[in-house]
């Protein structure tokens, strides 16, 4: 991928990911809490699909790119999964086998759908 290409298909992030970064150390040096600093930047980071344009810049790393989106992206189908299993331990104790169950089957299609699209996304060529 020539450079033009690379600015061109990136520049929106980049700049995104400029104006995160001053907002993060302009509000550190005003003395903002740090779980509010934390909050907004995942917040804009998943409207403006900051962490995509990051995961598709870490991805075009020859060799070493894919390993790393893979080791990122497995813990979270652990974190969703152990989550699951974590909220039906407390609905069973309270005694809400019933939204249990459709909890644990929202869970299983949310796992689904997203290996699905994963595919889905492999097989068919965007250009």
């Amino acid at each position: 991928m020539s450079k033009t290409v690379f600015s061109r298909n990136y520049k929106k992030h980049i700049i995104i990911w400029l104006l995160i970064a001053i907002f993060i150390a302009v509000a550190l040096k005003l003395g903002i809490d740090e779980k509010i600093i934390v909050f907004v930047t995942l917040i804009l980071g998943v409207f403006t699909q900051l962490f995509v344009g990051l995961g598709a810049l870490i991805a075009m790393i020859p060799f070493i790119g894919p390993l790393i989106i893979k080791v990122l992206a497995i813990p979270f189908f652990w974190l969703l999964n152990g989550l699951g299993y974590f909220v039906s331990i407390i609905a069973i104790k309270k005694g809400y086998s019933g939204e249990f169950m459709k909890s644990r089957v929202l869970t299983l299609a949310l796992l689904v759908g997203i290996v699905v699209g994963y595919v889905i996304g492999h097989i068919i060529p965007l250009r």
